[in-house]
């Protein structure tokens, strides 16, 4: 039962059916006839939020259509009709009102329209995909407590019909409606066969006295080199009583210390009547702070987050209505660079370069949670990604997305529902207009816009992906986002003085006013600014090609993809047994190949590692593959160097070519084989780690264009005191070439060249090599960064890596495991027992520097911020933790037999239950897994730390194996 001021979440206890099947009205169902589940009934337990398709997948009325080809067995909307997905979903809650109490049902999203029924009453939901729903059904409360409702949901008006040959948004037809596009399949995603019909978002009822709050706009503005700052809030205030009320309007702004103490930053009451029956809005008096805490994006700084608190007392009633919301005091500026014609942001004065990801949503059928949102986030984060753009053809992304990002630090651009293959661009050219009702996208995207915009994280909204919105839209987003005078220069703008008289130019009473609006993907300092198609490319590339000038010509690449193969545990897990044969392979002119995939591999989209006559394949590199684990492991090998190659190459020309770049795409709403660093189960590709080492904000690397070493620091500080210490390892376990570079100095928000290596060029190099490269305090010999490269000479193949598969290098692991609750921390040291000369290096124990609030998400860290976002969910953080430990209270040691010298290669953990029984070919991983680093290597006398974090099933013992390319027989850790 919802408290005053409280939402209660209605999201369990729901039935659902097909609306053909019911016989009973709307009103029967929620007062003398309530459904229930039985033999011939055709109620089932529902999914809410969620699909129609998700509640018949739930309940296995239909296969899963993400395993195999089980998509194609599923009726599509087009060949079935509306009706066939039209869909009632029921349930009950307890509510009791006192006088002058009122009482809200909230819709947060459905799709597409729906007919709502509570206590025999009928209440029309209109359409559009992205809009709330706010009904008063304070005079329909049944006396009892015991309420009903019933919701009749209706699929979107212009499902359309996916051609044969599949394309880019089906037949378009769903770009005549306001709602994700998506789902009539892309060249990455099958179609979804309801369309996304259903309550596909929260539902929740809230009780309120007479006086009720409405989307309060919190805005902050900085003067004095960011030391005087205000905070700006705006609410609207609805008196849904017959008589005038006297109200008592509160803001208290806290933040939270260390032991879960709250400290106060500032509490301010004011006077307000409002009308009977009439919605007023009112602006505080603007807040003063001085020198509060900034919240930075990952990378630059902490993600300082305050609790704002507004609630409303009425005169003779009491506590009326509360709100709260995290609020971070940040600007964000963007502008286009004049120096590389790039769009370029600032954070606080600071300019930030952007690497970072497109996304689609989490889920393809809408089975969105907090949970996996965690996860989603926080993995961008440990990649040291900065932005994720939020892609037109998806979704406005919901709170619980944006809340991540707030506390990760992760930068949001979010796009509205346009896309150039459906609006206007496509094949065929159709919707030139876009949807078919202007005024309900307006309604939508003005709706969206107040759901989100007190998000720190939010950086700017753009009208569509590689196409604009219609004129009049785009004229009305331009002036509806236009932005507040302190916020439309890159400098303080202290002609806008913060004592202003004129009530009008408080910035809390725009609509947004604080981010800017850019009205395509590709205009206005995107790719050619001009919405010329220049984005991309999406394909395998030979990884020095990202380092080459010619590579791409603009400041800013919105998209710039490339592979994305699972490992084999996910294949199996996702696809039956004729989905494990590997591409056929024809051999084509000049060392080329083109690949076969088979049928299963082409329906999820599999991009290939090869491009006929352009770029040879990248796993034939390797020697040519036996079966599905060894495809899947040489896949991995590319993926690493692929992506880590992609980003370095951003890096090289940081600032001066480029201002930033977003990956084509971070990950697959469903399983698919192409462009994702984790998969639809949530296991890391190679990728993953490939982008988690380049992207670091200081980070050493080698131009595999120039062979030069470079230092890459996007932080503000300069770097001092510093050593790279380089080293090459052969397959025979020797070290040929070994130097340091001492005392560099290096500037902030620069890469810097430091010297041509010189090992490649020699008259003994080897044909295949190891490069070894670290970052480090002379000081101390901390760790800043450390970077692994398996290379070979320009023509050459890392086949000679196939017999190095047999070496047997000894390996010592130690590993100690807490527990909190069913959430497993396990601190691991891997170290590398061969012996080498250079094995005695002072680096060996990669004693790596924790840069607190700088983007090491693996470190103390994002401890603090998981324990953080704990403490903000439930308002105290206490776990009882004990030790799990071997021996006389020590850490399990566990080592090989090995007595071979040289480099342990291509180390990765993963964390399996250790049933007893289960079926062949089960897939047994604990998913997800956090990894401080994985699929890593380590030379003679090595040691690595890693962190390994999880969640485990009840019940469930875990069991953690390491395996590499010369530990194939893997090593159970613990």
């Amino acid at each position: 039962m919802a408290e005053i001021g409280k939402k209660s979440k209605l999201n369990s206890g729901w039935l659902a059916a097909r609306s053909t099947e019911v016989e009973l009205s709307g009103a029967q169902l929620t007062t003398t006839h309530p459904p229930s589940i039985g033999p011939s009934s055709p109620w089932m337990e529902a999914a809410v939020p969620g699909t129609v398709l998700g509640t018949l997948v739930k309940n296995k009325v239909v296969p899963d259509p993400f395993y195999g080809l089980q998509n194609e067995t599923i009726i599509d909307i087009a060949d079935s009709g509306r009706e066939y997905y039209t869909f009632w979903f029921f349930t009950t809650f307890q509510c009791k009102l006192s006088e002058s109490q009122h009482l809200d049902l909230n819709f947060r999203a459905i799709n597409y329209t729906a007919e709502v029924y509570i206590n025999g009453h009928q209440k029309v939901l209109p359409k559009g995909m992205f809009r709330r729903h706010s009904l008063d059904v304070s005079d329909v409360m049944r006396p009892d407590g015991t309420n009903l409702l019933a919701v009749l949901v209706h699929p979107p008006d212009h499902p359309g019909r996916i051609p044969a040959q599949g394309g880019q948004g089906g037949d378009h037809e769903i770009g005549k409606d306001v709602a994700a596009q998506y789902v009539e399949g892309w060249d990455w995603m099958a179609p979804i066969r309801d369309r996304n019909t259903g309550i596909w978002d929260e539902v929740s009822i809230s009780r309120t006295g007479p006086v009720k709050i409405i989307d309060p706009h919190l805005v902050s503005t900085f003067f004095d080199d960011y030391k005087r700052v205000y905070l700006h809030a705006t609410l609207e205030m609805q008196n849904k009583s017959s008589w005038v009320a006297d109200c008592s309007v509160n803001v208290q702004v806290t933040t939270e210390l260390e032991g879960n103490i709250c400290l106060v930053e500032h509490i301010q009451s004011q006077k307000v009547s409002v009308p009977a029956g009439s919605t007023i809005q009112y602006t505080f008096p603007q807040l003063y702070f001085y020198k509060p805490n900034l919240w930075w994006p990952n990378g630059m700084g902490k993600q300082s987050l305050y609790n704002v608190v507004i609630s409303i007392d009425v005169e003779g009633f009491g506590e009326s209505d509360s709100w709260n919301h995290h609020f971070g005091f940040r600007k964000i500026e963007s502008d286009i660079d004049t120096a590389t014609g790039g769009r370029l942001f600032k954070v606080n004065g600071q300019p930030i370069f952007i690497r970072g990801g497109n996304w689609i949503l989490s889920d393809g059928l809408l089975r969105l949670s907090e949970k996996r949102y965690h996860t989603d986030i926080k993995f961008h984060a440990d990649m040291n990604f900065n932005m994720i753009r939020c892609w037109g053809g998806g979704l406005a992304e919901r709170p619980e997305f944006y809340h991540y990002c707030d506390i990760y630090g992760l930068l949001v651009w979010q796009e509205f529902w346009i896309t150039g293959d459906v609006d206007g661009r496509g094949v065929p050219v159709s919707n030139p207009n876009g949807p078919l009702d202007h005024d309900l996208f307006l309604l939508c995207a003005r709706d969206t816009v107040k759901l989100l915009r007190n998000h720190p994280s939010l950086a700017l909204w753009v009208g569509g992906n590689e196409q604009v919105p219609p004129p009049d839209i785009n004229a009305a987003l331009k002036k509806d986002l236009e932005l507040h005078p302190h916020f439309q220069t890159s400098s303080e703008n202290e002609k806008w003085m913060v004592d202003s008289s004129s009530v009008s130019e408080d910035p809390s009473q725009y609509l947004d006013g604080t981010r800017i609006y850019v009205q395509g993907s590709m205009w206005d300092g995107f790719a050619n600014g001009k919405g010329g198609f220049t984005d991309g490319p999406y394909e395998i590339q030979y990884p020095e090609n990202f380092f080459k000038d010619d590579f791409y010509k603009y400041g800013f690449n919105p998209e710039v993809g490339s592979v994305g193969m699972p490992v084999a545990a996910t294949i199996r897990a996702t696809m039956p047994s004729e989905g494990w044969d590997i591409p056929l392979v024809k051999k084509l002119p000049a060392g080329y190949v083109e690949e076969v995939p088979n049928p299963i591999w082409d329906y999820h989209k599999y991009i290939p590692y090869s491009k006929p006559h352009k770029v040879q394949s990248q796993i034939e590199l390797y020697g040519s593959p036996k079966d599905l684990d060894d495809f899947c492991l040489k896949a991995q090998l590319a993926n690493y160097i692929q992506y880590r190659a992609l980003i370095e190459g951003w890096n090289c020309r940081m600032w001066k070519k480029y201002t930033g770049f977003l990956i084509w795409k971070t990950q697959n709403p469903w399983t698919g084989l192409r462009g994702q660093f984790y998969d639809h189960l949530l296991d890391q590709t190679a990728g993953f780690f490939g982008c988690r080492c380049a992207a670091e904000p200081i980070h050493v690397q080698l131009n595999l264009s120039t062979c030069c070493i470079e230092v890459v620091n996007t932080t503000s500080d300069e770097l001092s005191g510093i050593a790279i210490e380089a080293s090459v390892w052969d397959l025979e376990g020797t070290c040929p070439y070994f130097k340091v570079f001492e005392k560099l100095s290096l500037p902030p928000k620069q890469t810097s060249s430091i010297v041509e290596m010189e090992y490649p060029k020699s008259k003994d190099s080897k044909p295949v090599y190891f490069l070894l490269l670290k970052l480090y305090n002379i000081s101390n010999y901390g760790i800043i960064s450390r970077n692994f490269y398996w290379l070979h000479q320009s023509g050459g193949d890392y086949k000679q890596l196939e017999p190095y598969r047999k070496s047997n290098i000894p390996i010592q692991v130690t590993s100690q495991v807490i527990i909190k609750g069913s959430t497993y921390e396990v601190r691991v040291n891997v170290q590398n027992k061969s012996k080498n000369a250079e094995s005695s290096s002072l680096t060996y124990n990669n004693n790596f520097i924790n840069r607190q609030g700088e983007g090491d998400s693996d470190s103390n860290s994002l401890e603090n911020k998981e324990q953080t976002d704990k403490k903000r969910s439930t308002g105290f953080f206490h776990r009882i933790c004990r030790r799990i430990v071997t021996g006389s209270n020590s850490p399990r040691l566990v080592e090989t037999n090995g007595n071979a010298v040289g480099v342990a290669f291509f180390l990765h953990f993963s964390v399996h239950s250790s049933k007893a029984e289960g079926k062949e070919g089960e897939d047994t991983r604990i998913l997800p897994v956090h990894y401080s680093d994985n699929y890593f290597s380590l030379v003679p006398g090595e040691a690595m730390p890693i962190k390994i974090s999880f969640e485990a099933p009840p019940g469930v013992t875990p069991k953690i194996t390491l395996h590499g390319w010369n530990l194939s027989q893997g090593l159970t850790v613990c």
